[in-house]
């Protein structure tokens, strides 16, 4: 590992740096472990949902616009800016089935649940004190009122909270090996799926389960 921060992102052609332009906002005042934590609560508050346009190692950056997104922009942004702040990055990927969550959805979701195969789960490992701590952010915490594992608070040391049960090894990719981690699937089932997943999370953030 070099001493570089392993994520960078260059500014876009026109200047626009929506990532540097936020990472200063929420970081303002702070710097160190302070500056990551409040990175990480930032990205853990945005609320979760399955938008797959945003599913690539370039428009991860308008989940700040829009204010929503899933793990893959979460992490993708993560990582960003923690390498802005000089720390060392790796993305975690772990296989999971969206099934798991048998008892967390209304019939209706439950039912394109069962037909998914596996899926996969993107976090990300950071290096502090010379350990690759597993920091994942993908649950906001109002889902945690259904029963979704989140982090409630973070001590900028421990591993987080993994929200999914793995059914397959960890893999580790540099934040250069981007486009070489798995693309999902998005056939007719899945997206109807996620299209019920992001209506039915809403719901429960405006107080209607």
């Amino acid at each position: 590992m070099t001493n570089r921060p392993a994520c960078f992102t260059l500014m876009n052609m026109n200047g626009n740096d929506i990532v540097g332009r936020t990472l200063h906002r929420w970081t303002a005042g702070k710097s160190g472990k302070a500056a990551m934590i409040e990175v990480f609560y930032r990205i853990r508050d945005i609320p979760y949902g399955v938008l797959p346009e945003l599913n690539s190692p370039i428009d991860y950056r308008r989940i700040l616009d829009i204010n929503m997104g899933s793990c893959t922009p979460k992490h993708l942004l993560m990582c960003d800016m923690y390498g802005r702040i000089g720390l060392n990055v790796l993305y975690a990927v772990y296989p999971y089935r969206w099934a798991e969550f048998e008892e967390l959805y209304p019939p209706e979701l439950w039912k394109l649940a069962q037909q998914m195969g596996p899926v996969n789960h993107l976090a990300c490992r950071v290096e502090i004190r010379g350990r690759y701590v597993l920091v994942d952010a993908t649950v906001d915490p109002p889902l945690g009122r259904i029963g979704l594992p989140f982090t409630a608070s973070w001590d900028g040391e421990s591993d987080t909270a993994l929200p999914v049960l793995p059914v397959g090894e960890e893999e580790l990719y540099h934040p250069s090996e981007a486009n070489l981690m798995p693309p999902p699937d998005l056939d007719d089932t899945a997206l109807a799926f996620y299209e019920g997943l992001n209506l039915y999370f809403q719901r429960i953030r405006d107080g209607q389960y």
